[in-house]
């Protein structure tokens, strides 16, 4: 996932950026040493922080499908990671490193996230946006001096690009077989009744009264409110 985002934002960096220009787009970390190596004018990416986004944190699953249709299978739901890139341009002059910056600012200030166009592999097949912040205060626990600190350099003009990608865990949780039949409701033997009462109840019964059948008043379970008489013969007192 985190290659996946890196090559997206290489595309992003040197086709529409600085698209025509012949500046290198590097991952390495910005030491002194990697510095020193440099012959040619170039933009780094240096990916210094991984961090659950937790406001994007979702509880439940998601189904996986056969070819018939038919749920196979549960997937937690995607985990987002935020990916924090120090975004610096390295030539000869200040100028022209200002002159690279404001151009990758004007590039990437275009997009709230990073475009699908621009994904591969899992990504892409994911088809799941991934938010990206430009130029957005570090947070309280956090700041671009300590990143230079730990780095061994000297303090340079840099941009916090920091990009929200889905990861789906790697656990699957087999469903059950298919539901066959559907629910069914006997309704056989229930008589509607009108107002709850005495009246009401002699009303609703059928012929003559006869001392081995009894009745039981229960809900109608076709709701409404109403309520039904079932009757039951005294020998069996099973429900007709």
């Amino acid at each position: 996932m985190i290659h996946e985002v890196d090559e997206a934002l290489r595309r992003l960096v040197r086709d529409e950026a600085l698209r025509g220009s012949t500046v290198d787009v590097a991952f390495e970390a910005p030491t002194r040493e990697w510095a020193a190596r440099r012959n040619a004018p170039t933009v780094n990416l240096f990916l210094y922080d991984i961090r659950e986004d937790i406001k994007r944190k979702q509880r439940g699953t998601t189904d996986e499908a056969d070819d018939r249709g038919r749920v196979t299978g549960r997937r937690p739901a995607p985990r987002y990671m935020k990916l924090s890139y120090l975004l610096t341009a390295w030539t000869q002059r200040p100028e022209d490193e200002h002159r690279l910056l404001a151009l990758l600012l004007i590039g990437l200030l275009r997009h709230e996230a990073v475009p699908r166009y621009l994904l591969a592999g899992q990504l892409a097949a994911l088809g799941l946006p991934l938010p990206m912040t430009v130029a957005a205060p570090p947070p309280e626990d956090r700041s671009f001096a300590d990143v230079w600190t730990a780095l061994g350099g000297e303090l340079k003009p840099s941009v916090d690009v920091v990009v929200s990608a889905p990861l789906v865990p790697e656990v699957t949780f087999e469903a059950g077989p298919p539901v066959r039949h559907g629910l069914r409701i006997d309704l056989a033997g229930a008589v509607p009744l009108g107002p709850v009462g005495p009246e009401g109840i002699a009303a609703a019964v059928d012929g003559p009264v006869d001392e081995r059948v009894g009745h039981r008043l229960t809900a109608d379970p076709r709701g409404g409110g109403r309520i039904v008489m079932r009757r039951i013969r005294a020998s069996s007192r099973a429900e007709q």
